[in-house]
């Protein structure tokens, strides 16, 4: 079939964009193999962050009253990349005409480059090193997430968006396992690089899961003889700003989500500084937090769901703002291991209802046809929220390290991110949640 007739067919099917939604109800299998590219995407978060950490921390890349600074550097430059890159290759996404289907040509080829981005982060020894191939790091892996993050939507329909949900929430925590247990592990061994390598394999199996054994999903929106440039631009139009709850939802989103990056992105510095630990023992309780994390996560996660699809997503995402909050306040004022270990608990708990829900509540707000579009800018929150983290807290470890001592400035940003989970959950009441659409039973 030729280019042309292709887009003629798509221009016909091309449902309306408000009011299409998918219907079919997928194998628990199905569900599982779309969700399963998320834990590869998560552990490249992980393993990447805490890689970072440890090579400032203990390979002395820079003075130790210099951490934060450096860690800006790295940050900055991928976080303007990453909200330029996914929102607006997921608008293309939407109206990509090819035999794989408008989303899997750009998740295999944002995959392929972040394997061999993934393998120079691991070879690289000097801050403007990382710094460059991190922002390298973040152009590949957002020609993938922004169109990857509509392609759920895109199969899922309104009586699966609970249950889909909490399976996309499951892969993140097992993302986080395998990210920051590598770079655990790795801690203990002394060798980081080993865990980038490990994260670029864990990587490609999740998205060949994804290319191979997932269907292509509805056709293409038409793109009527316009520009692909006119395409690209539309991610960026201020229309979007007429979705009120949507924009609110960002919002709350990337406070949420900043906050909790507080706790994961500076434990390398919370363990080393505040509490004196070695390198090995570093990545020992590293283990053990993350075991703490992960049961309270598996605990929350499918709970949470449910208790959405009866009483709301928005009650449900307030318990966590209230719990991750506490959580970060515990761990940041913590006077032993053992205390701070409760901070993660709650934190884990935390964690579990919000990925279980925040992502139903977005794709119950969303336009699906345009799932690209909007999944792209709503997954800028969620990168940028890493960079966002690191921004602040690197002020605080900067400051009060040199102000109160060395180890008081990750105690202070936790605290600081602390108060990410209030702005989060502000920010949240004024998002009108839809009706349920008859989503606890299925279509006849």
């Amino acid at each position: 079939m030729s280019d042309a007739m292709a887009a003629d067919r798509a221009a016909e099917a091309t449902p309306d964009e408000g009011s299409w939604r998918p219907t079919k109800t997928l194998p628990l299998g199905h569900l599982a193999r779309i969700s399963a590219y998320w834990l590869g995407l998560t552990a490249i978060d992980g393993a990447v962050g805490g890689a970072v950490q440890s090579r400032v921390e203990f390979e002395k890349l820079v003075p130790k009253l210099e951490q934060g600074a450096a860690l800006r550097e790295i940050g900055i430059l991928a976080l303007i990349i990453g909200i330029v890159i996914q929102p607006t290759v997921g608008s293309i996404s939407d109206y990509t005409i090819s035999r794989w289907g408008r989303r899997k040509p750009y998740i295999l080829v944002g995959s392929l480059l972040d394997v061999v981005i993934l393998v120079a982060i691991a070879q690289s020894h000097t801050v403007i090193a990382l710094a460059a191939f991190v922002a390298l790091l973040s152009f590949s892996t957002n020609i993938a997430r922004g169109p990857f993050q509509g392609y759920v939507p895109d199969l899922v329909a309104d009586h699966q968006v609970g249950l889909a949900s909490a399976m996309v929430g499951l892969m993140q925590i097992l993302g986080n396992v395998v990210g920051f247990g590598l770079v655990a592990i790795a801690n203990i061994a002394g060798a980081v690089s080993l865990a980038l390598i490990g994260v670029a394999a864990v990587e490609l199996v999740t998205m060949l899961s994804v290319v191979v054994r997932v269907e292509n999903g509805p056709p293409p929106k038409a793109r009527s003889g316009r520009s692909w440039w006119s395409v690209a631009g539309e991610a960026w139009g201020v229309d979007i700003l007429e979705h009120r709850s949507y924009v609110f939802l960002v919002a709350s989103r990337l406070f949420v989500l900043a906050g909790g990056a507080t706790l994961v992105n500076f434990v390398v510095f919370f363990l080393s500084e505040s509490h004196s630990l070695s390198q090995a023992d570093v990545g020992a309780t590293q283990l053990l937090i993350l075991a703490v994390i992960v049961i309270a996560n598996c605990l929350a996660i499918v709970p949470a769901a449910r208790l959405s699809d009866r009483v709301g997503r928005k009650p449900v995402i307030y318990v966590s703002c209230a719990l991750g909050g506490i959580g970060l306040v515990v761990a940041g004022i913590a006077p032993s291991i053992p205390i701070a270990l409760v901070g993660a608990g709650l934190f884990g708990l935390s964690a579990g209802m919000f990925l279980a829900v925040d992502w139903a509540l977005m794709t119950d707000i969303i336009p699906r046809a345009s799932a690209g579009r909007y999944m792209g800018i709503s997954n800028v929150a969620t990168g940028a929220s890493t960079i966002v983290a690191l921004i602040i807290g690197s002020f605080a470890l900067d400051s009060f390290n040199r102000n109160y001592g060395v180890g008081a400035g990750a105690r202070a940003a936790y605290l600081i991110g602390a108060s990410g989970f209030l702005l989060g959950a502000l920010l949240l009441r004024p998002v009108v949640e839809p009706a349920r659409r008859g989503r606890d039973k299925p279509p006849a």
